[in-house]
């Protein structure tokens, strides 16, 4: 399975020696355009085709607020690649919720 990062730059670092690529987003800019060149959408000619598109892209919290519409349209889209968010380097946005808080929210019980 394919996976991609969108992240800073220590990240993007992290996730290369393990081998997986990525891109480093400092701003709107250069997140938009990684997430439109992974994905395909709106148009970028460099973007890879299906069979070659990232199954999982793995985004900070930081990024995904950067493109918080964007990335929500995808999701109900339904299409490769799942995005999956991950923390930043400095820990959870605040007032985020963690995927722990999340499923004890919907099971309704504490393990």
């Amino acid at each position: 399975m394919k996976y991609f990062v969108i992240a800073e730059r220590e990240l993007v670092l992290a996730f290369a020696l393990v081998g997986v690529p990525g891109a480093i987003a400092l701003n709107r800019s250069e997140a938009l355009d990684a997430f439109d060149r992974i994905t395909g959408k709106g148009g970028v000619v460099s973007a890879p085709v299906d069979s070659e598109r990232p199954k999982v892209l793995i985004m900070t919290e930081d990024v995904t607020a950067m493109l918080e519409q964007e990335v929500l349209d995808w999701q109900k889209n339904g299409g490769y690649p799942l995005i999956v968010e991950i923390p930043g380097l400095h820990g959870h946005l605040q007032g985020k919720k963690t995927l722990t808080d999340a499923i004890r929210e919907a099971i309704g019980i504490q393990v």
